[in-house]
């Protein structure tokens, strides 16, 4: 049996209705296009209605992107050549200006990322590269997120993850921080006998001011001597017991 053409119709446009329905999840927005026009507002999430063809809908999702910068060759203010890769973490704030504005923002964001990272790092020397990597990253981030604002594109952060040495700059390096320890290791050497010196030389004023002082000390040692059961002691003579030996020696003669 045929179908009466109103039946015809209404299945027509009931498939054309649920054909109609999208679903856009919680991290998702709609931006519809009416007739070619760019609706006000962009539509979900939940059920969306798109007329095809009079509507036409980009999905386009908010959650944060990881964007991997891959290793750029940078030549630093100092004239050395390095490899460096980047993380950039970024979101769509505008979902409209982000389709309207740029053709692909997740393509442009990630080629601006990587000449900003190129331009940046081509300013500082290597020693600022290597130390001074938050100051870095925040200026990156500050500058990326500047040109993206346009785009409705929101950079929170950028993070520099590697720094890739040449083979001959990286044994530099290692020559230059054990030469650094090495000086650290004679300073405090030179230290630690300055301070010696004067520690013995205030000894020296004290034994000269009370010469029983050394027979005393001569007494010390001798107990040191005795407490570690050695077979031979070498007992020294107070050289105040020679002179008092030689000039008694003197008077006699």
């Amino acid at each position: 049996m045929l179908l009466s053409p109103l039946l015809l119709l209404l299945l027509l446009v009931a498939l054309y209705l649920v054909n109609s329905i999208k679903i856009l999840t919680e991290y998702e927005r709609g931006v519809v296009f009416r007739l070619g026009k760019l609706l006000p507002q962009a539509k979900g999430p939940g059920v969306v209605l798109v007329f095809v063809p009079i509507d036409r809908m980009v999905r386009v999702g908010l959650r944060t992107v990881v964007l991997d910068v891959p290793p750029q060759d940078v030549i630093t203010r100092d004239n050395v050549s390095v490899k460096v890769n980047a993380v950039v973490y970024f979101r769509v704030m505008d979902p409209a200006r982000a389709v309207v504005e740029v053709e692909n923002f997740n393509y442009a964001t990630s080629q601006l990322a990587q000449t900003t990272l190129r331009s940046v790092l081509g300013q500082v020397d290597l020693d600022d590269l290597l130390s001074r990597r938050d100051h870095l990253n925040q200026e990156l981030q500050q500058i990326l997120d500047q040109r993206t604002d346009p785009w409705g594109v929101k950079v929170s952060a950028v993070e520099v993850k590697h720094v890739d040495l040449p083979e001959n700059m990286q044994r530099a390096m290692a020559r230059q921080a054990e030469a650094e320890r090495e000086k650290r290791a004679k300073i405090i050497h030179a230290t630690g006998e300055l301070q010696a010196s004067e520690e013995l030389a205030q000894a020296a004023g004290i034994i000269a001011a009370e010469p029983v002082a050394i027979t005393l000390r001569y007494l010390q040692t001798l107990t040191e001597i005795a407490a570690e059961k050695n077979s031979t002691i070498i007992f020294p003579l107070p050289m105040e017991l020679l002179n008092m030996m030689q000039g008694h020696k003197e008077k006699s003669s």
